[in-house]
């Protein structure tokens, strides 16, 4: 479970939104939390609007303020500024994660201009697609800003296969340690939502690719109900269905309809960041909700059953 939390921050109210869920979390899981920014090269005076920190006591002022009114006395927080301006933050956050080895990133995302209009640039597709470790992302402005961070709710949605398993596995963890519920998804495609070769196949033979679409959702259900039960004697409520659809648009709406506080999904990232923002279910699930986004990343040989 997330022991260690890694909290880049760039001195920006912005950034700041992802403070009341490393707050909650910090809290619910006992977890020791590392606040870190790193200075830049050639940065401009402002950042989001505001001033840029931009020298290593300022920006070491500036986390230890964070630290002070954000996080209980008790909670074990660090702080780092690294010394040296770098050329890319997300470089330097992607290689402080051999350093601090932390169980969980949590960064805001800028939501404002679309999709690659991310804090710091880029940096948070850049440290998702990196692949190390899981990020929760959290939007400036929620469906619920009016309410605290809370974790009542995740939405799990998963594909049967077994490489993503690790994040139902974090997903029940977390629950049961949040006296939360988690809803497993699974989301077959309609003939109209078929691609590439599924789609050649549906206009070629309409009845067997029907045949073939059922039979997945058949065992989809069977595998959400061994998932289920799993979760179930971890002490977790959970509940499970299958739908059918676009699985972006269906875990969106599935989300908004269980009022979930956070969207589990296991990802590979494993394609660079442009190519991990564009086409991936994640990065299109991020484009229509507000809801944080814990992205959990799948290996190589996970994924290929070793």
């Amino acid at each position: 479970m997330f022991k260690h939390i890694l909290i880049p921050l760039d001195g920006s109210t912005l950034a700041e939104v992802a403070l009341p869920a490393a707050h909650y979390l910090a809290r619910v899981l006992g977890a020791h939390v590392t606040l870190i920014h790193i200075l830049e090269k050639g940065a401009s005076a402002s950042v989001h609007g505001e001033r840029h920190l931009t020298e290593e006591v300022e920006a070491d002022r500036y986390l230890a303020e964070v630290a002070r009114r954000t996080f209980p006395a008790d909670t074990p927080v660090s702080r780092h500024v690294h010394p040296e301006a770098m050329e890319s933050v997300a470089r330097g956050i992607v290689d402080h994660q051999a350093e601090f080895a932390p169980d969980l990133i949590l960064m805001c995302t800028h939501g404002r201009g679309g999709l690659r209009e991310l804090l710091f640039g880029r940096i948070a597709q850049q440290v998702v697609a990196s692949g190390r470790t899981p990020v929760l992302l959290i939007r400036p402005h929620g469906e619920r800003p009016e309410e605290p961070f809370r974790c009542r709710t995740l939405l799990a949605p998963t594909d049967g296969k077994p490489a993503h398993e690790r994040g139902l596995d974090l997903a029940f963890e977390l629950a049961r340690a949040a006296s939360a519920s988690v809803c497993l998804l699974a989301v077959v495609p309609t003939m109209e939502r078929l691609a590439g070769r599924q789609a050649a196949s549906g206009r070629f033979m309409p009845g067997t690719t029907r045949a073939v679409l059922q039979i997945a959702e058949a065992q989809l259900a069977t595998y959400l109900r061994g998932q289920a039960a799993r979760g179930q004697a971890l002490g977790v409520a959970v509940s499970a269905s299958v739908r059918r659809g676009d699985p972006a648009t269906v875990i969106a709406e599935t989300a908004a309809s269980t009022d979930a506080d956070i969207i589990v999904l296991g990802t590979h990232g494993k394609a660079g960041a442009e190519a991990f923002w564009a086409h991936t279910v994640p990065a299109k699930v991020l484009g229509k909700t507000a809801r944080p986004l814990l992205l959990v990343p799948v290996t190589e040989a996970a994924a290929e059953g070793r």
